[in-house]
């Protein structure tokens, strides 16, 4: 059985609660993902999206110096690394979910998966299909 530490990159970034959204934006432009776990005392506390900066921020008037902890969402989903891709897929699907947190079973971040990365690496795409057509579907 594959899991999702098979599949799942350890290339993480994650981003201060007291780092404005204006950096996040650029780490997000760079890295051309929409997402970030945020992170503190090396514990994840949440996470921001490029949705949380707009809806959040920018749609509110704030400024590109609000702090990421002022617009960032809290209750982070994430998934263990020694999950199923299944699960993970199935976890992503739920939630509507792209990129998906992956933790160690002591709760350290060990890496992220994007839906992208069960659609390439996993012999059968089942898994990554199932989950895009879950969040693709309106809320």
């Amino acid at each position: 059985m594959h899991t999702i530490n098979d599949v799942m990159s350890r290339d993480v970034q994650v981003i201060s609660p007291d780092a404005t959204i204006a950096e996040a934006a650029q780490c997000m432009r760079d890295g051309d993902f929409g997402m970030m776990p945020v992170g503190e005392n090396d514990r994840m506390i949440g996470s921001i999206s490029d949705r949380d900066i707009a809806v959040r921020a920018v749609a509110e008037g704030r400024g590109a110096d609000t702090k990421v902890r002022d617009v960032m969402s809290d209750g982070v989903r994430w998934a263990y690394e020694d999950e199923s891709i299944e699960r993970v897929a199935a976890i992503m699907g739920e939630y509507q979910i792209r990129r998906l947190p992956i933790v160690s079973r002591d709760k350290r971040l060990v890496g992220i998966v994007a839906l992208g990365d069960l659609a390439v690496k996993e012999p059968a795409p089942a898994p990554a299909a199932e989950a895009l057509c879950e969040i693709s579907e309106p809320a």
